[in-house]
């Protein structure tokens, strides 16, 4: 059965936000999964935070990558970005920059600036991908402009900042023009 917006996953997810903040973790973990359960991608990926974190359950990586990636399969660009982070570090899978690429690629396709900044330190570091700045300061442009968060914007562009020292100026203006032409995508 499919639920629309005022169906019951719905009902469990705000329910369930409203416990997670007011710390009442094991009212929101039972809320979450019964949304999760039903398909609600929001939930889903609410439910693999709690996992990641031990908030309300015990801390498991593995249940965690279970949630974050039936999210993002879905297109949640949070949960992508997670996951992505889950298989950098390889908690509850086995490291994979590559798998890790294709994660934030797919969030920092949809404008999350976490993931760009993430998909800047693949490029810059080559893990995952061929090492390639124009493309490490692209994303880190992007990242910076983006983030709503002042810490990381500024963090977005120092490192941006420092990877334009490592271009020459055609292959800065042509990584500018790219990141001034870039254009969200919707999750496909």
């Amino acid at each position: 059965m499919v639920w629309g917006p005022a169906g019951p996953a719905w009902a469990d997810l705000e329910t369930g936000v409203a416990a997670y903040e007011r710390g009442d973790y094991e009212t929101a973990f039972k809320e979450f999964k019964a949304a999760a359960e039903q398909g609600n991608a929001e939930a889903q990926n609410r439910l693999g935070d709690m996992y990641a974190e031990g908030q309300g359950v015990p801390q498991d990586y593995g249940e965690a990558v279970k949630w974050y990636r039936r999210a993002a399969e879905q297109g949640d660009a949070k949960a992508q970005f997670f996951l992505g982070s889950m298989y950098v570090e390889g908690q509850g899978v086995i490291q994979d920059y590559a798998e890790a690429v294709k994660w934030f690629r797919r969030a920092a396709d949809q404008g999350d600036a976490g993931a760009q900044g993430s998909l800047g330190f693949m490029y810059l570091l080559g893990r995952g991908v061929p090492q390639d700045y124009q493309l490490a300061y692209m994303w880190f442009n992007l990242a910076a402009a983006g983030a709503t968060d002042k810490d990381a914007r500024d963090m977005a562009a120092k490192n941006r900042d420092l990877v334009a020292e490592k271009l020459t100026p055609a292959q800065l203006a042509e990584a500018q023009k790219w990141a001034r032409e870039w254009k969200p995508e919707a999750e496909k």
